[in-house]
Protein backbone atom coordinates (compact mmCIF):
# COMPACT_ATOMS: atom_id res chain seq x y z
CA UNK A 1 0.00 0.00 0.00
CA UNK A 2 1.17 3.18 -1.21
CA UNK A 3 0.58 5.85 1.30
CA UNK A 4 1.76 8.82 -0.92
CA UNK A 5 4.22 10.42 1.56
CA UNK A 6 6.43 11.42 -0.54
CA UNK A 7 7.09 15.24 -0.61
CA UNK A 8 5.39 15.78 2.70
CA UNK A 9 7.47 17.00 5.49
CA UNK A 10 6.70 15.81 8.71
CA UNK A 11 7.72 17.34 12.26
CA UNK A 12 7.80 14.52 15.20
CA UNK A 13 8.08 15.66 18.30
CA UNK A 14 10.26 13.64 20.63
CA UNK A 15 11.58 11.73 18.34
CA UNK A 16 15.00 10.97 19.38
CA UNK A 17 14.27 7.92 20.66
CA UNK A 18 11.36 5.59 21.40
CA UNK A 19 7.41 5.93 20.05
CA UNK A 20 8.95 8.72 18.24
CA UNK A 21 12.05 7.85 17.08
CA UNK A 22 9.97 4.76 15.52
CA UNK A 23 7.12 7.00 13.70
CA UNK A 24 9.89 9.02 12.40
CA UNK A 25 11.90 6.08 10.64
CA UNK A 26 8.72 4.38 9.53
CA UNK A 27 7.36 8.06 7.89
CA UNK A 28 10.94 8.38 6.77
CA UNK A 29 10.67 4.81 4.62
CA UNK A 30 7.24 5.93 3.52
CA UNK A 31 8.87 8.51 1.55
CA UNK A 32 8.20 11.66 3.69
CA UNK A 33 10.86 13.93 4.70
CA UNK A 34 11.48 14.28 8.31
CA UNK A 35 12.15 16.94 10.93
CA UNK A 36 13.58 14.98 14.04
CA UNK A 37 13.08 16.49 17.41
CA UNK A 38 14.81 15.94 20.84
CA UNK A 39 16.36 17.79 23.92
CA UNK A 40 19.64 16.13 23.33
CA UNK A 41 21.39 17.17 20.40
CA UNK A 42 23.66 13.61 20.03
CA UNK A 43 20.84 11.64 19.87
CA UNK A 44 18.87 13.59 17.65
CA UNK A 45 21.45 13.95 15.13
CA UNK A 46 22.12 10.34 15.82
CA UNK A 47 18.15 9.36 14.53
CA UNK A 48 18.23 11.92 11.52
CA UNK A 49 21.78 10.36 10.50
CA UNK A 50 20.06 6.59 10.59
CA UNK A 51 17.28 7.92 8.73
CA UNK A 52 19.63 9.86 6.49
CA UNK A 53 21.65 6.16 6.05
CA UNK A 54 18.51 4.45 5.35
CA UNK A 55 18.10 6.00 2.31
CA UNK A 56 15.39 8.59 3.56
CA UNK A 57 15.82 12.46 4.16
CA UNK A 58 15.98 13.90 7.31
CA UNK A 59 17.70 16.93 9.28
CA UNK A 60 17.39 17.77 13.04
CA UNK A 61 16.26 20.61 15.34
CA UNK A 62 16.91 20.66 19.13
CA UNK A 63 14.99 22.82 21.69
CA UNK A 64 12.43 22.62 24.70
CA UNK A 65 9.24 22.48 23.39
CA UNK A 66 8.25 23.52 27.16
CA UNK A 67 9.75 26.98 26.85
CA UNK A 68 7.84 29.55 24.52
CA UNK A 69 10.62 31.12 22.81
CA UNK A 70 12.61 27.67 22.44
CA UNK A 71 9.52 26.24 20.73
CA UNK A 72 9.28 28.94 18.39
CA UNK A 73 13.02 28.43 17.42
CA UNK A 74 11.75 24.76 17.32
CA UNK A 75 9.06 25.73 14.62
CA UNK A 76 11.37 28.19 12.58
CA UNK A 77 14.29 25.88 12.18
CA UNK A 78 11.33 22.97 10.88
CA UNK A 79 10.13 25.21 8.12
CA UNK A 80 13.53 26.51 6.95
CA UNK A 81 13.79 24.40 4.14
CA UNK A 82 10.09 24.53 3.81
CA UNK A 83 6.56 23.73 5.21
CA UNK A 84 5.64 20.93 7.66
CA UNK A 85 2.48 18.86 6.35
CA UNK A 86 2.57 16.55 8.90
CA UNK A 87 2.71 17.21 12.73
CA UNK A 88 3.04 14.24 15.17
CA UNK A 89 2.76 15.65 18.61
CA UNK A 90 5.22 12.86 20.82
CA UNK A 91 7.02 14.76 23.21
CA UNK A 92 5.89 14.41 26.36
CA UNK A 93 7.37 12.38 29.80
CA UNK A 94 6.28 11.71 33.39
CA UNK A 95 7.07 10.39 36.97
CA UNK A 96 5.95 7.53 38.85
CA UNK A 97 4.59 9.04 41.77
CA UNK A 98 1.79 8.50 44.14
CA UNK A 99 -1.22 11.06 44.69
CA UNK A 100 0.82 12.39 47.96
CA UNK A 101 4.12 12.53 45.67
CA UNK A 102 2.56 14.37 42.83
CA UNK A 103 2.79 17.91 44.20
CA UNK A 104 1.29 21.28 42.77
CA UNK A 105 4.55 22.20 41.20
CA UNK A 106 4.79 18.48 39.29
CA UNK A 107 1.52 18.82 37.94
CA UNK A 108 2.01 22.21 36.60
CA UNK A 109 5.23 20.84 34.98
CA UNK A 110 4.10 17.97 33.43
CA UNK A 111 0.84 19.51 32.26
CA UNK A 112 3.07 22.37 30.42
CA UNK A 113 5.23 19.80 28.70
CA UNK A 114 2.92 17.27 28.09
CA UNK A 115 0.09 19.69 26.85
CA UNK A 116 0.69 22.80 26.42
CA UNK A 117 3.69 22.05 24.29
CA UNK A 118 1.81 20.62 21.78
CA UNK A 119 -0.50 23.63 21.80
CA UNK A 120 2.60 25.37 21.13
CA UNK A 121 3.61 23.52 17.76
CA UNK A 122 0.13 23.38 16.53
CA UNK A 123 -0.70 27.33 16.82
CA UNK A 124 2.79 27.73 15.14
CA UNK A 125 2.62 25.11 12.08
CA UNK A 126 -1.17 24.73 11.42
CA UNK A 127 -2.36 27.82 10.21
CA UNK A 128 0.04 27.21 7.52
CA UNK A 129 -1.05 23.54 7.09
CA UNK A 130 -4.61 25.28 6.87
CA UNK A 131 -3.68 28.00 3.74
CA UNK A 132 -2.47 25.28 1.78
CA UNK A 133 -5.59 22.86 2.56
CA UNK A 134 -4.02 19.90 3.33
CA UNK A 135 -2.39 18.98 6.94
CA UNK A 136 -2.21 15.99 9.29
CA UNK A 137 -1.79 16.49 13.20
CA UNK A 138 -1.48 13.30 15.13
CA UNK A 139 -1.50 13.56 19.19
CA UNK A 140 -0.25 10.93 20.75
CA UNK A 141 -2.29 9.74 24.00
CA UNK A 142 -2.61 6.62 25.54
CA UNK A 143 -5.49 4.38 27.61
CA UNK A 144 -4.96 6.08 30.46
CA UNK A 145 -6.86 9.10 29.40
CA UNK A 146 -9.54 6.50 29.72
CA UNK A 147 -9.17 3.90 31.81
CA UNK A 148 -6.75 5.89 34.85
CA UNK A 149 -4.69 4.31 37.48
CA UNK A 150 -4.45 5.44 40.89
CA UNK A 151 -0.09 6.31 40.25
CA UNK A 152 0.99 8.92 38.50
CA UNK A 153 -2.00 11.07 38.76
CA UNK A 154 -0.72 13.97 36.81
CA UNK A 155 0.31 11.99 34.17
CA UNK A 156 -2.82 10.08 33.67
CA UNK A 157 -4.86 13.61 33.39
CA UNK A 158 -2.55 15.04 30.71
CA UNK A 159 -3.22 12.03 28.37
CA UNK A 160 -7.00 12.89 28.99
CA UNK A 161 -5.99 16.46 28.11
CA UNK A 162 -4.16 15.28 24.59
CA UNK A 163 -6.94 13.49 23.78
CA UNK A 164 -9.61 16.49 24.66
CA UNK A 165 -7.84 18.69 22.59
CA UNK A 166 -6.72 16.86 19.28
CA UNK A 167 -10.54 16.54 18.95
CA UNK A 168 -11.23 20.39 19.87
CA UNK A 169 -8.90 21.20 16.84
CA UNK A 170 -10.43 18.66 15.01
CA UNK A 171 -13.63 20.64 15.10
CA UNK A 172 -11.96 23.81 14.50
CA UNK A 173 -10.20 22.19 11.03
CA UNK A 174 -13.37 21.35 9.68
CA UNK A 175 -14.07 22.30 5.79
CA UNK A 176 -9.97 22.92 5.35
CA UNK A 177 -8.34 19.66 4.40
CA UNK A 178 -6.19 19.13 7.79
CA UNK A 179 -7.36 16.37 9.70
CA UNK A 180 -6.67 15.89 13.60
CA UNK A 181 -6.98 12.44 15.05
CA UNK A 182 -5.20 10.67 18.06
CA UNK A 183 -3.37 7.58 18.19
CA UNK A 184 -3.55 5.63 21.96
CA UNK A 185 -1.21 3.27 22.72
CA UNK A 186 -1.57 0.74 25.43
CA UNK A 187 2.16 -0.42 27.43
CA UNK A 188 4.69 -0.28 24.50
CA UNK A 189 7.77 -1.93 24.87
CA UNK A 190 10.48 1.06 24.62
CA UNK A 191 13.95 0.84 26.46
CA UNK A 192 12.50 2.25 29.57
CA UNK A 193 9.67 0.57 29.91
CA UNK A 194 11.40 -3.14 29.57
CA UNK A 195 14.02 -1.78 32.45
CA UNK A 196 11.72 -0.50 34.55
CA UNK A 197 9.85 -4.49 34.08
CA UNK A 198 13.18 -6.02 34.66
CA UNK A 199 14.21 -4.07 37.52
CA UNK A 200 11.22 -5.17 39.61
CA UNK A 201 10.64 -8.48 38.26
CA UNK A 202 12.38 -10.75 40.95
CA UNK A 203 10.50 -9.11 43.83
CA UNK A 204 7.79 -9.56 42.49
CA UNK A 205 8.19 -13.21 41.28
CA UNK A 206 7.68 -13.02 37.72
CA UNK A 207 11.21 -14.55 36.85
CA UNK A 208 14.70 -13.41 36.02
CA UNK A 209 14.78 -13.95 31.86
CA UNK A 210 12.44 -12.11 29.44
CA UNK A 211 10.51 -15.41 28.40
CA UNK A 212 9.38 -15.79 31.81
CA UNK A 213 8.86 -12.45 32.95
CA UNK A 214 6.90 -10.90 29.95
CA UNK A 215 3.55 -13.34 30.29
CA UNK A 216 3.70 -12.71 34.48
CA UNK A 217 3.92 -8.84 33.93
CA UNK A 218 1.58 -8.59 31.19
CA UNK A 219 -0.88 -10.49 32.97
CA UNK A 220 -0.22 -8.66 36.70
CA UNK A 221 -0.14 -4.71 35.09
CA UNK A 222 -1.46 -5.23 31.32
CA UNK A 223 -3.78 -7.68 30.79
CA UNK A 224 -4.73 -7.44 27.29
CA UNK A 225 -6.65 -9.82 24.90
CA UNK A 226 -2.94 -9.87 22.81
CA UNK A 227 -1.48 -11.49 25.75
CA UNK A 228 1.65 -9.36 25.49
CA UNK A 229 3.50 -5.49 25.44
CA UNK A 230 3.16 -3.71 22.20
CA UNK A 231 5.99 -2.34 19.58
CA UNK A 232 6.98 0.93 18.73
CA UNK A 233 6.43 0.34 15.16
CA UNK A 234 3.07 -0.89 15.70
CA UNK A 235 2.32 2.65 17.02
CA UNK A 236 4.28 4.24 14.04
CA UNK A 237 1.86 2.31 11.90
CA UNK A 238 -1.34 3.67 12.88
CA UNK A 239 0.20 7.15 12.84
CA UNK A 240 1.42 6.74 9.34
CA UNK A 241 -1.93 5.18 8.20
CA UNK A 242 -3.81 9.01 9.56
CA UNK A 243 -0.96 10.79 7.50
CA UNK A 244 -1.95 8.99 4.31
CA UNK A 245 -4.62 9.47 2.05
CA UNK A 246 -6.13 6.81 2.74
CA UNK A 247 -6.94 8.38 6.45
CA UNK A 248 -8.98 11.98 4.56
CA UNK A 249 -11.93 10.94 5.93
CA UNK A 250 -10.87 10.78 9.54
CA UNK A 251 -10.91 13.45 11.69
CA UNK A 252 -11.02 13.40 15.44
CA UNK A 253 -10.68 9.81 16.23
CA UNK A 254 -8.90 7.57 18.40
CA UNK A 255 -7.13 4.84 17.33
CA UNK A 256 -6.18 2.47 20.11
CA UNK A 257 -3.16 0.82 19.30
CA UNK A 258 -3.21 -1.53 23.05
CA UNK A 259 -4.59 -4.96 22.37
CA UNK A 260 -7.17 -4.54 23.55
CA UNK A 261 -6.22 -3.35 27.23
CA UNK A 262 -8.63 -0.96 27.52
CA UNK A 263 -12.33 -2.76 27.71
CA UNK A 264 -14.74 0.10 26.65
CA UNK A 265 -16.56 0.00 23.31
CA UNK A 266 -16.02 2.99 22.82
Amino acid sequence: MNLNLTGKRALVTGSSAGLGEATAKLLAAEGATIVVHGRDENRTEKVAREIREGGGTAGAVVGDLADDRAAADVARAATADGPVDILVNNAGFYRHLSWAEATPEEWRDTYNVNVVSGVRMIQHLVPAMRERGWGRVVTIGGGLASQPMNTHPQYNATLAARHNLAVSLARELKGTGVTSNIVSPGAILVEATKDLVIGIAPARGWGRTWDEIQPNAVQALIPNDQERFGEPDEIAAAVAYLCSDYAQYVSGATIRVDGGLIRSAF
